[in-house]
């Protein structure tokens, strides 16, 4: 029998696992017990005054547990998991079930503790601890992709993001190698006054360096000559330093960069600090120039003689670990099938199988993959399986994966399976990946080896419309029109305005920043959810502001009338009516210019001809028949929800029968490119002006008093100041 040091026998150092409660309810019931998981909706103590609409405060969950003998109610909590949990512990307790808490035999326990000693002292946990001291190490353990995953160049958000985040990545590697935490310092900033210029001045900015693409579309950072168009009233930017133990200052980034979100901006810094790191940790012998300049790039300072004081021990590190994989033969490029190879790339051999619909994911892309790598000699053609995923998801364009495979994914459809061959990465990522390190170790230092991937393209999750336009434009196409509107706000010298399809109120916020002779603005949306959101948005603003006198938010279809807002002196749809049927749109054009009658109307909505370059695709032709549309097609749009998107020439048509059938004049402009070049603006815009008064000026005054939108929220300057 084994005998601790301590006298006490395996059983007793190594306790069976115990079961959580709602293992023990799946142990007994199995499917037969159901979690119905229910929100219990908090009154909101800092809701919107005024609104019509029931508005939410915290949320909290309930859960009811469903048993074949009894069903189960738990109490409120914050988190549904603590809800389940309670239900379980309640029904467990009620039924009277027994937890076991025997010990496991003696040779249980010692099979088990000789198995975790084992795999302390393999290789395998040898090298997956070497690489855990390297940023892009962290994040590859962390997706479980040791040979398939790399540290993406840039955040972009949240949502997309996978793996461990820049700022964990890099407390775990302060702590990796015994530095102090990382220190914060986020820093809000006032935004300065908008320029005087408009959005249709802002030509399209392209560039072929993909990095500066990426760095547009990454989280919303704001160049310096946008700085000034932002929307929100406050930006943030973020400084990080790091100190030894001993509280030496070692590294301090404080980029210029400005974002949204104070989130946005500690990723951000957090990203670069450690995307620096890689580049020193990926070649310890980097010369101390390259490194020097690198760390301007990035907007990085470092004290010399501290970062070399605090990483000596990793030089030693991997200079072991390199004299272990010396003699390891890479499969030289000649050996291997050069058919379908693009060597500049490194990929070799590559087979693509299946079905082509023609569509292949673009830059902002999600995409879902199953893969298998495998370790393939030369000669005996032995191939041993290194790492496998049957779901792995990674967006495009950010360098989330090795650049072989994203190579290859660009060029496939959803359903198409592919295989290629790529030369070895370095020892110490195989011989983590490796099940067997041992018998990988042996296979690679005795014969020729490349590695082989085989995947599967099961999804793809088209980029936003908005992430984009963020990625070629500066500023983006958002507010560079709001900039146009502003812009003719100011000339018409506009005191109301109307905003159709105001969504979550982003207009109208941003015309708050702005100094115009406005006194009374209005949205109309049919979402109340979002309608919701403009009024908290434009409430806050408005205590502030002493040039509106009145803003009110409708609840309705733009398609039907309401008397109340017959008149205005400028009414605005910008990038709505694509959102409708093109019957609807139609009839919205007629609805407006001949009840509503505004003296100016601005209407924005996509160019279809300038999808080629969002998209890198050639658009497919809008002369077929809509039934024949496939799905491909569909997909060619900006945004999945938009129901159509017309040509330049289908618009110009469009607006001009409008504006001669409803006594007004149009003039054809836009934002995102030039008139003058192919393919016109991204964005393009009708700009309809009143020529004369319908019926005389009792038009309005005579006009019947239909009601049909309801007052979701009403504000004014009277009753604020009261």
């Amino acid at each position: 029998m084994i005998v601790m040091e301590d006298g006490k026998s395996p059983a007793d150092a190594v306790k069976r696992t115990t079961l959580t409660p709602k293992a023990i309810i799946f142990q007994k019931f199995g499917s037969k017990a159901c979690y119905k998981v229910e929100e219990v909706q908090e009154s909101s103590e800092k809701g919107c005054p005024g609104l019509a609409i029931p508005q939410k405060g915290p949320c909290s969950y309930r859960c009811i547990l469903q048993l074949p003998e009894i069903t189960i109610e738990s109490g409120i909590f914050k988190r549904k998991k603590d809800a389940e949990k309670s239900a379980a512990e309640m029904a467990i307790e009620k039924l009277g079930i027994q937890i076991s808490t025997d010990s496991p035999t003696p040779q249980e326990a010692s099979d088990l503790l000789v198995e975790r000693l084992a795999f302390l002292f393999s290789n395998e946990m040898d090298f997956r601890m070497l690489i855990s001291k390297i940023p892009s190490g962290i994040y590859k353990l962390s997706r479980e992709a040791v040979l398939t995953a790399e540290f993406p160049l840039a955040f972009t958000t949240r949502t997309n993001w996978r793996g461990s985040l820049p700022r964990d990545v890099l407390f775990t590697f302060c702590r990796q190698h015994r530095l102090s935490e990382p220190v914060f310092s986020p820093i809000s900033t006032p935004l300065k006054a908008v320029s005087e210029s408009p959005g249709s001045s802002k030509k399209l900015k392209v560039t072929d360096s993909s990095e500066e693409e990426t760095e547009r579309a990454s989280g919303g950072a704001i160049s310096t000559d946008a700085r000034e168009s932002v929307e929100s009233a406050v930006s943030y930017q973020c400084e990080i330093k790091i100190f030894s133990k001993s509280q030496d200052l070692i590294i301090e980034c404080s980029p210029k960069d400005l974002f949204k979100k104070q989130n946005d901006s500690i990723q951000n810094t957090s990203l670069k600090i450690i995307s620096w790191l890689n580049l020193y940790f990926k070649d310890l012998k980097l010369p101390s120039e390259k490194l020097n300049s690198t760390a301007n790039v990035l907007d990085v300072q470092f004290s010399h003689e501290n970062f070399l004081k605090e990483f000596v021990l990793s030089q030693s590190i991997h200079t072991v670990h390199h004299a272990e994989t010396e003699g390891v033969k890479c499969l030289e490029p000649n050996t291997v099938s050069m058919l379908n190879t693009m060597p500049e790339q490194g990929v070799q051999s590559l087979n693509i199988e299946g079905p082509d619909s023609g569509v292949c994911p673009s830059n902002g892309s999600l995409l879902c993959i199953s893969y298998s790598v495998f370790l393939v000699t030369e000669g005996e053609h032995m191939k041993e399986n290194l790492e496998s995923n049957p779901k792995f998801e990674f967006e495009i364009g950010i360098g989330a994966v090795i650049p072989h495979l994203e190579t290859v994914v660009t060029q496939m459809s959803i359903g198409q399976s592919a295989c290629f061959k790529t030369e070895l990465p370095p020892k110490e990522f195989i011989l983590a990946a490796a099940a067997n390190s041992a018998r990988t170790l042996s296979l690679l230092s005795s014969k020729s080896c490349c590695l082989e991937y085989s995947i599967r393209l099961l999804q793809v999750t088209e980029p936003l419309e908005d992430r984009m336009e963020q990625a070629l434009f500066s500023p983006p196409l958002s507010k560079q029109r709001v900039e146009y509107a502003v812009q003719h706000i100011k000339e018409s010298g506009a005191t109301t305005l109307v905003d159709f399809g105001c969504g979550s109120g982003s207009l109208l916020d941003s015309i708050l920043n702005y100094p115009t002779a406005l006194e009374k603005i209005v949205g109309v949306d049919i979402s109340q959810k979002s309608l919701g959101r403009a009024a908290k948005i434009l409430h806050s603003k408005l205590s502030n502001n002493t040039g509106i006198n009145s803003a009110i938010l409708y609840d309705g279809s733009i398609t039907d009338f309401d008397s109340r807002l017959c008149g205005f002196d400028i009414g605005t749809c910008l990038e709505v009516i694509e959102h409708m049927e093109e019957d609807q749109a139609c009839l919205f054009g007629d609805v407006v210019l001949s009840y509503f009658c505004p003296k100016v109307l601005i209407v924005s909505t996509p160019n279809y001809e300038y999808n080629v370059i969002l998209q890198k695709s050639s658009p497919p032709s809008q002369e077929e028949d809509p039934d024949e549309k496939t799905q491909s097609q569909s997909c060619k749009f900006r945004n999945h929800d938009h129901k159509f998107e017309w040509t330049r020439e289908q618009f110009n048509h469009w607006a001009t029968e409008l504006a001669a059938k409803h006594n007004y004049s149009v003039e054809f402009s836009g934002v995102g490119g030039s008139a003058d070049l192919e393919p016109g603006f991204a964005s393009q815009i009708a700009v309809f002006r009143r020529i004369c008064p319908p019926q005389g000026e009792d038009h309005f005054k005579n006009a019947d008093r239909e009601h049909h939108y309801q007052v979701l929220w009403e504000w004014s300057s009277s009753t604020s100041s009261s």
